[in-house]
């Protein structure tokens, strides 16, 4: 998500919170942008933890986004 769309998601939430309102064309914009911000952040998230590994005392190395990670994750290996 570009940082212009992160500013429209504040200004829009600070318009709802002025006197003026928001029109149904902004709830409906703010909606979207909201949507697209969480699934940014998913998508970010879900990559930090596919990309942890563990050394275990023996010292070999578990990738857990191998073993536990998303199913895009599981059918590349």
């Amino acid at each position: 998500m570009e940082q212009k769309e992160i500013d429209r998601i504040n200004e829009l939430y600070h318009k709802s919170k002025s006197e003026e309102g928001l029109t149904p064309e902004e709830k409906e914009e703010q909606s979207r942008l909201r949507q697209a911000y969480l699934a940014a952040i998913r998508k970010n998230l879900r990559g930090t933890l596919d990309s942890i590994q563990i050394r275990k005392e023996d010292g070999t190395i578990v990738d857990l986004g191998k073993k536990f990670g998303s199913k895009d994750s599981r059918e590349e290996s």
